[in-house]
C-alpha cells in the first residue's frame, strides 16, 4: 500500500491534562541517598517542575518534524517510521540504505543527532563516499507503531516485518543495519532470517550464544563477563521482571501519573548511561522530556512492555554469519570479543572507546557515525 506522510502532532487538550497533572503530584521520601533505591526524589520534582512549566513541547515537535514521517501500512500492522535520503554525493556514490533501530526505554528520536551525521557526512567530518539512507521506525508498541492485534510480538515477527519495510515498501534491495538493546535482537534475527537482503549488521549489544555453554571451554574472561552478567541481573533486573510477567498492572499505574511515568524512565536513564552519576551530562531536561511527553501522549508505556511479556514465544537465536560490526559501549565494557565469536562468524570490526552507553546514539553520536562509515566502507566496495 502507498505510505502515508505522518506528522507529529500532540494537541492543547493533552498539554493541558499533562500539566495539571504534574501540579497535582505527590512525592515520597527518599529511602536512601545518591538514587541507591531508585529515582531520586528531589531530582524527579526538580524535571516534573521543568516539564510544568518551562518545557516547550511545540519546539521539540517542530525539531521533530524536521524531518520526513511515514506510516506504512503492511497488511495487519501499522508502522511509523523516519526516512532521510543521503545527500547527494559528488563522486556519484549511491547512499547505503541503513535501518536504524531502538531499545527501550527509547523512541526514534534517539537516532536524531546520528542522522545528519550520516546522511551528509561531509558537512559532519565524514567522505562523500560515507553517504547512507537512513531509515528509523518506531518499535511496535513504542509511539505512534501500535502492537500488532494479534499474535506475540517477538523478536523474529519485528525482523520480518522490517524486512517488509525495506525491500517491498521503500524498494531497497539489500540494506544494512544497525541495532542497540531490543534493536540489537531484532537486528540479529533480520540478518539471519533475511541474509539475502542484509549487507551487514553493526551492534553495540552483541548477543550471547543461545546454547548451554561449557563452563570448562571458556575463557577465564568470558567466565568473569558472564558472572557479572549474573550479578547484574540480581541487582537490577527487577523492572524486567515485572514487565516480563506483570506488564498490565504496572501500565496501569504508569499511564495514570506522568511522575510515575518519568520515574520508570528517567532512572533506566541515569543507570545505564555513561554519565557517571550526572544524568544531565548526557541528557538536556528537554532531550529527556520530549521521550517523556511521547510516552505520554501516545500512551505506549503499556505496550512497549510487549517484547517483554511475550519474550518466552521466541525460539532459540541462530547464529549468524554476515559480517558484524560491533561497537562495545562503556555499559557492557567486559563483552569479551571471543564470547561474541561464538555468534558472529565474521566479525569485521571490534572497538571499544571506553564511552557511551545504552543510548549510544545519541551520548556519543561521533564515535557511533564513524564506526558506522568505517565498517560498511568495506561492505560498498565489496559487498556480500
Amino acid at each position: 500500500m502507498p505510505l502515508s506522510p505522518f506528522r507529529v502532532t500532540i494537541a492543547d487538550t493533552v498539554l493541558d491534562d499533562l500539566r495539571r497533572r504534574l501540579s497535582n503530584t505527590r512525592y515520597t521520601a527518599a529511602t536512601a541517598p545518591d538514587w541507591a533505591a531508585g529515582v531520586d526524589p528531589a531530582y524527579l520534582r526538580e524535571l516534573m517542575d521543568y516539564w510544568a512549566q518551562s518545557f516547550d513541547w511545540r519546539a521539540q515537535e517542530r525539531a521533530i518534524n524536521s524531518y520526513a514521517h511515514f506510516i506504512a501500512q503492511m497488511a495487519a500492522e501499522r508502522l511509523h517510521f523516519v526516512h532521510v535520503r543521503g545527500k547527494a554525493a559528488p563522486d556519484g556514490t549511491v547512499p547505503m540504505p541503513l535501518l536504524l533501530l531502538h531499545g527501550w526505554p527509547s523512541a526514534f528520536t534517539e537516532m536524531y543527532k546520528l542522522i545528519p551525521l550520516l546522511t551528509d557526512p561531509t558537512a559532519h567530518g565524514g567522505n562523500s563516499g560515507d553517504v547512507f539512507d537512513v531509515v528509523v521506525p518506531s518499535l511496535p508498541g513504542v509511539a505512534f507503531s501500535p502492537v500488532p492485534a494479534m499474535g506475540a510480538l517477538t523478536r523474529p515477527r519485528m525482523a520480518d516485518l522490517f524486512a517488509g519495510l525495506m525491500t517491498e515498501e521503500l524498494g531497497y534491495a539489500r540494506f544494512g543495519i544497525y541495532g542497540g538493546d531490543i534493536g540489537a535482537d531484532v537486528s540479529h534475527w533480520l540478518a539471519t532470517q533475511h541474509p539475502d537482503r542484509v549487507v551487514g549488521l553493526h551492534l553495540i549489544h552483541p548477543r550471547l550464544p543461545a546454547a548451554v555453554l561449557d563452563q570448562s571451554e571458556l575463557t577465564s574472561r568470558e567466565r568473569s563477563y558472564l558472572a557479572d552478567r549474573d550479578s547484574e541481573d540480581e541487582n537490577d533486573g527487577g523492572y524486567s521482571h515485572e514487565q516480563s510477567t506483570r506488564p498490565d498492572t504496572l501500565a496501569a499505574a504508569l499511564i495514570d501519573s506522568p511522575a510515575g511515568l518519568a520515574a520508570w524512565i528517567v532512572e533506566k536513564l541515569r543507570a545505564w548511561s555513561d554519565c557517571a552519576g550526572n544524568i544531565e551530562s548526557r541528557f538536556s531536561k528537554d532531550e529527556m522530556l520530549t521521550l517523556l511527553t511521547l510516552y505520554w501522549a501516545t500512551g505506549c508505556i503499556g505496550t512497549s512492555f510487549r517484547s517483554y511479556f511475550d519474550y518466552k514465544h521466541n525460539p532459540p537465536r541462530p547464529n549468524c554469519d554476515l559480517p558484524t560490526g560491533v561497537t562495545v559501549s562503556a555499559e557492557d565494557a567486559g563483552h569479551p570479543r571471543e564470547l561474541a565469536e561464538r555468534v558472529y562468524s565474521d566479525i569485521r570490526l571490534w572497538r571499544q572507546h571506553g564511552r557511551g552507553g545504552h543510548f549510544f546514539p545519541m551520548e556519543q553520536p561521533q564515535l557511533l557515525a564513524q564506526d558506522l562509515r568505517d565498517f560498511f566502507s568495506t561492505l560498498r566496495r565489496n559487498p556480500c
